[in-house]
């Protein structure tokens, strides 16, 4: 599994962007190609999820766009997906209510290689329900993986964003506004 201070492999893989049910809307495509160099001089909260089409994922999807703006606000892009491909993504915004123009990125790696070369592809050939949290250079710093069926806590998830960007010791519960830790 890659590990914390590692830098994310070179990888190329399609994204839907945020706001798109259909492959093209208003003479603009939905999908966009995302590599490491993309979104440069931001940090990535990149989540993987087993299946599109499935309970506990959309649960968690729709946590992370509910905090979208707040991410935003952190300077950080927030990035989904799982091993299924672009056009199911789309479907399933399509289909279900609360994923509907879905307002944060979906990448799809339906040959699970991006998923495979991070150690994050389960014995089941899907996506571990996992969390990365990537700075502006692509270092990877903060790992976070769940068991398949337990879903994740967005809110910890900028919590620890924040505290990360802090430039300082945190304590236990740290939250933003609060003191450092003096060494």
């Amino acid at each position: 599994m890659i590990d914390i201070g590692q830098q994310l492999p070179d990888f190329e893989l399609t994204m839907v962007k945020p706001g798109f049910n259909h492959p093209a809307e208003n003479d603009e495509s939905a999908f966009e190609t995302w590599t490491q160099d993309s979104f440069q001089g931001q940090w990535k909260v990149i989540y993987f999820y087993p299946k599109d089409f499935t309970l506990v994922c959309p649960t968690e999807i729709i946590a992370f766009a509910k905090m979208n703006d707040q991410f935003n606000a952190a300077n950080a892009v927030v990035i989904g997906g799982s091993t299924d491909n672009e056009f199911c993504k789309l479907a399933w915004r399509r289909e279900h209510p609360g994923l509907s123009q879905l307002n944060h990125y979906s990448f799809a790696d339906p040959c699970g290689e991006f998923t495979k070369s991070l150690g994050l592809l389960s014995t089941a050939s899907v996506a571990l329900r996992a969390t990365l949290l990537v700075d502006p250079n692509n270092c990877v710093r903060h790992i976070s993986v769940n068991e398949l069926d337990v879903g994740r806590n967005p809110q910890e998830t900028l919590r620890t964003l924040q505290a990360l960007q802090s430039g300082g010791l945190t304590a236990c519960n740290w939250m933003p506004g609060e003191a450092l830790i003096e060494a």
